[in-house]
């Protein structure tokens, strides 16, 4: 399996620290609202490395944080009145929503930074002891990025560039380039933490790396992880602090090989919130079945740039409609074993870097083939074993296909109207037991003006929304 190294910019053997196994840390949301596109890019591009990286028989041990205290976080509990943990706990429960509705496995372990405040205390300490670290005179710890002469390693940034996201000049630090890893509390409306290092809070970057020593760090091994994992934004100021931070407390690099993931772009710009054009996940799904919204947000390679169009998502959804309705010709098999030919296609396509274009195209010649086949064989029923077990297949790896084909044909449709339906299916049976076929075709008619088409099978009567 190759995979792109984000420092080094190459396409690299991936090979693991321990045979068979993996360790793997994402990092997660700032849970301050509800997540967006953005979020749900990043998440399925790692679901899928994780998916593709157990299929290959590795045993992966994945961790995804979530940051539960922030300025943002702070801000929102004041506006709304509340404690910090009614604001995180609730943006929390609806991202595992979200990443439930586009089949995202929920990661091994999922730590709260709020959880890690003690693993927090100790790193800080071993830093100042260490004087890699310095406490300012406002209370603030800075760490001392002079101290570190491998800093700028991974983002490799000229000097004018490293400074570019400060606006203003911070007279505590010792040098521009140093950043916090303990705030001490400023006002009343602070969310603070008594410590030994003075009351306060965690800055951002210090977080994952003691989550990372915490969940999977194992000192006896070159790297505290395998593969860390983020969107490309992450590299710097986050990615290159982290690394920075535990190279000088660990004495070892934080990671073997990094990845990133590309941005979201509406029209041409970076998703970001301050744009005004966050498109959150919620709102999508009310338009798009999340198998549809996963597809499409997975068809463009991770490393790249999403451009976000309505009607590519509209094309996608043709696509993922055409994997359905060859489910729904096979749905009345029992699967056997997938085709191994179609495996090992697929598998050597995403083993290279996740080339997700090459293994949609198998998909998509793999769905023809079957369709084909089935037109002149529909009653050949080794064969729909196989094409069921070849979709079982893609909704393992690629996390798609796994609704049921009918219940995914009738997306959209609220409750009150699915009962409507299945009560006119329902008199339309009696009315075709009781040979009244004029009664029949007229439900039938009606059920059309609904938009809704219906299909008698062996098993009953199904129907779809056109």
């Amino acid at each position: 399996m190759y995979i792109y190294d984000s420092v080094k910019k190459e396409k690299l053997l991936f090979e693991p620290m321990e045979e068979n196994r993996v360790r793997i840390y994402l990092c997660g949301p700032t849970v301050y609202d509800d997540a967006h596109l953005g979020h749900a890019r990043s998440s399925i591009s790692f679901d899928l490395l994780v998916r593709v990286l157990r299929e290959n028989g590795y045993e992966v041990i994945f961790v995804k944080n979530f940051t539960d205290i922030d300025d943002k976080i702070i801000k929102k509990a004041v506006s709304e009145n509340c404690d910090i943990s009614e604001i995180t706990s609730k943006y929390i429960d609806r991202y595992l929503e979200d990443m439930e509705a586009l089949n995202v496995l929920r990661a091994d372990i999922e730590p709260k930074a709020t959880e890690c405040i003690a693993e927090m205390e100790q790193f800080i300490t071993n830093l100042l002891n260490k004087q890699i670290a310095y406490k300012a005179l406002n209370g603030d710890i800075y760490f001392d990025t002079s101290k570190d002469k491998y800093y700028n390693s991974l983002s490799k940034r000229d000097e004018n560039s490293l400074n570019e996201h400060r606006v203003e000049l911070n007279e505590d630090k010792i040098n521009q380039k140093d950043f916090a890893l303990w705030k001490a509390c400023k006002d009343e409306h602070d969310v603070c933490f008594d410590s030994i290092v003075g009351r306060g809070r965690p800055g951002w970057h210090i977080e994952c790396s003691c989550m990372i020593d915490k969940y999977l760090d194992n000192p006896n091994l070159p790297f505290s992880i395998d593969i860390h994992a983020g969107g490309k934004d992450l590299l710097f100021p986050h990615h290159e602090n982290e690394a920075a931070q535990s190279r000088c407390a660990k004495d070892k690099e934080l990671s073997k090989y990094w990845m990133h993931n590309g941005f979201v772009r509406i029209d041409g710009e970076k998703m970001s919130k301050s744009l005004g054009n966050s498109f959150f996940i919620k709102d999508a799904l009310k338009n798009y079945h999340g198998e549809v919204l996963r597809f499409y947000l997975m068809s463009v390679h991770y490393r790249s740039d999403f451009n976000f169009s309505e009607e590519d998502l509209i094309a996608s959804k043709k696509r993922v409609d055409k994997i359905f309705r060859l489910k729904k010709r096979v749905f009345d098999v029992a699967p056997s074993n997938v085709d191994k030919n179609f495996k090992q296609s697929m598998i050597e396509a995403l083993n290279d870097d996740l080339n997700i274009s090459k293994a949609l195209a198998v998909i998509d010649e793999m769905v023809s083939n079957s369709n084909e086949f089935l037109d002149k064989n529909p009653k050949d029923k080794a064969y729909k074993q196989t094409v069921f077990a070849n979709l079982i297949f893609i909704e393992s790896v690629l996390g798609v296909a796994k609704e049921n084909p009918y219940n995914y044909f009738q997306f959209g449709i609220d409750n009150e109207l699915k009962n409507k339906i299945e009560e006119l299916i329902n008199i339309r049976v009696e009315a075709k037991k009781s040979k009244d076929y004029v009664k029949a075709d007229k439900i039938r008619d009606e059920l059309n003006s609904l938009n809704i088409s219906i299909m008698d099978t062996p098993n009953g009567t199904v129907w779809e929304v056109n």
